[in-house]
């Protein structure tokens, strides 16, 4: 199925979030001390995941990437990924994790049919690692990096939020090892988003500027995939090293946006910034077969004209997305919710 929304967006890809739970508090993200978390009897069964997985595929999704929270959290999901690998018409299942927990899986993951993992560094400092996460967990972070490679698991990428007077000192060397595992390194930029309650424009470091530490390092940098929808903008050195560089806050891609979200509760929400979402849970818990589920997408996403990130772009006085109390009013703004 083709299905646009109404700037003539396709829905094509899904993040879908298996727990709210984190086994870190980065600052970018997680900042606060105390948090509000999703009712246990609200997290969708293993079983309700594939049912809603089917119908966004049978709606055009391709791709499906869990996310948390942390989503190895969630006891048993190398079962699930097994489960949604027998999605008919599903084109790649990936998931996004901070990397904690990730070695020790990673070969029943990749055995279950994962295609392709995420891994999330900031910082190669041990001390700056505790001091960003305010958790341990360098270590972790790194051994999940060289378990990917060992299992033979294909297109691994690097997640890096730069962070003005944080890590921007630690772009090259983070390329350098990201290079040397022959993993993708994407930079992203420090976003506006529910949960950063700290966030201001003077930590952000555009990708413009990390570009050009780059390319003084290594020479010019082409852009390559220029008519990809997917959120990073790749560019190719000219001894073939490949990175990404997300520029959601100084340059947002809300007119190529293909992609929304389903909490671990079963919110559906078409953009990342969205106040509102759509109750799936609900209507699982009716009764409601693929084929409802289905219209529900269909009507949602013809509707959809969330420009997020443009119109947060458009503000005179720009500060976080949500404060302390909002978050812990309503837990869906969070982005640990949301998913990445």
């Amino acid at each position: 199925m083709h299905l646009a929304d109404r700037l003539g967006r396709p829905l094509a890809d899904l993040r879908l979030s298996v727990t709210d739970r984190c086994t870190l508090r980065c600052s970018y993200c997680m900042p606060e001390e105390e948090y509000r978390w999703l009712p246990r009897s609200d997290i969708l069964r293993f079983e309700e995941l594939v049912v809603l997985v089917q119908a966004f595929v049978e709606c055009g999704v391709e791709d499906v990437r869990l996310t948390g929270g942390e989503p190895l959290l969630r006891k048993d999901l190398p079962r699930l990924v097994g489960m949604l690998r027998g999605v008919r018409g599903l084109r790649e299942l990936s998931m996004t994790t901070n990397g904690i927990l990730y070695a020790p899986l990673a070969r029943e993951l990749k055995d279950a049919g994962l295609d392709r993992v995420t891994i999330s560094l900031d910082t190669l400092d041990p001390a700056r690692f505790r001091a960003l996460a305010r958790r341990d967990g360098l270590d972790e972070v790194l051994s999940a990096l060289e378990a990917a490679r060992a299992v033979g698991m294909r297109g691994t990428k690097i997640d890096t939020v730069v962070l003005r007077g944080v890590n921007d000192d630690e772009i090259l060397p983070l390329f350098e090892h990201a290079r040397s595992l022959e993993a993708e390194i994407r930079y992203i930029e420090y976003m506006d988003v529910g949960g950063a309650t700290q966030w201001s424009p003077d930590k952000v470091v555009p990708a413009a500027e990390i570009l050009a530490t780059i390319e003084r390092a290594h020479g010019p940098a082409r852009r390559v995939d220029v008519e990809s929808r997917a959120p990073a903008k790749r560019h190719l050195l000219a001894d073939g090293s490949v990175f990404g560089l997300v520029a959601s806050t100084t340059r947002p891609f809300c007119s190529t946006c293909d992609r929304s979200r389903v909490t671990a509760d079963g919110m559906w929400f078409h953009c990342l910034y969205a106040t509102r979402g759509t109750n799936l849970r609900e209507l699982l818990r009716a009764g409601a077969g693929t084929d409802d589920l289905r219209r529900a997408i269909v009507d949602g996403w013809r509707e959809r004209a969330d420009r997020g990130a443009e119109s947060r772009l458009e503000q005179a006085q720009r500060g976080a997305l949500a404060g302390r109390d909002d978050l812990l009013d309503n837990p869906h703004l969070e982005m640990h919710t949301r998913g990445g």
